[in-house]
């Protein structure tokens, strides 16, 4: 099986998954939790091993892709290695880093991911300490994701990112949020995917609030859905 929720921050957020955890008694670590961004475990070098247990402790695998929360320095101290055909970082066997512009076969179904986004926060911050640049993702890794959506026909089942592209800002639930939400460059970036892309469902984070922009697309917080 494959389910899908919003940002976890670490371990803010991680009471979802343990509750949901709780409720099942048929998980196994051949299923998947797909988590959109702002994974926020993979943080501080002192802490990594305890803060990823209760990660490792949960009944399934763990994939997520990159939100603006995460400590990239860290993350890329991991070797990229492949896994169902795409790049990944293994963080732990079953905690596995999905990078940007990737496609995967899980079961299946095919799956685009495309992490990074904004900090609004950024100002509060203080740069390779809590805040990297790289949280904004590039034209290069666009580029990316474009060639490997190229060679697969320009189609995939399911797209994973944390933000989402600019039009869908114009949509409820979205819509309400556009003016502490407004447009950044990983907005217009995405919309080159979505011009794209042909696609059975798109899911993304960052804007914490959960709700269904259409019937192709959803922003996830607290929500777990399964999708196979």
């Amino acid at each position: 099986m494959i389910f899908v929720t919003g940002d976890t921050h670490g371990q803010h957020n991680f009471g979802k998954l343990a509750a949901f955890a709780r409720e099942r008694d048929d998980l196994t670590k051949d299923d998947y939790m797909i988590i959109t961004g702002d994974f926020g475990a993979v943080w501080d070098r002192e802490t990594l091993e305890k803060d990823l247990k209760p990660y490792s402790d949960l009944p399934f695998t763990v994939l997520f892709v990159d939100g603006n929360h995460e400590n990239f320095d860290l993350l890329d101290e991991h070797k990229v290695e492949h896994w169902h055909g795409g790049k990944v970082h293994f963080i732990k066997p079953d905690i596995i880093h999905l990078m940007r512009g990737q496609i995967y076969d899980i079961e299946g179904k095919t799956f685009l991911s495309f992490g990074g986004a904004t900090s609004i926060d950024r100002c509060l911050r203080h740069e390779n300490a809590d805040w990297w640049s790289r949280e904004r993702p590039s034209h290069e890794e666009l580029d990316e994701a474009l060639s490997n959506l190229s060679v697969r026909g320009n189609k995939v089942d399911f797209i994973i990112t944390h933000s989402c592209d600019e039009k869908a800002l114009y949509y409820p639930p979205l819509k309400t949020r556009t003016t502490m939400m407004s447009t950044y460059p990983e907005n217009k970036l995405l919309s080159n995917i979505e011009d794209a892309a042909t696609y059975e469902h798109w899911y993304f984070g960052h804007y914490h609030m959960d709700g269904d922009l259409s019937d192709k697309k959803t922003v996830l917080y607290f929500d777990i859905r399964q999708i196979h």
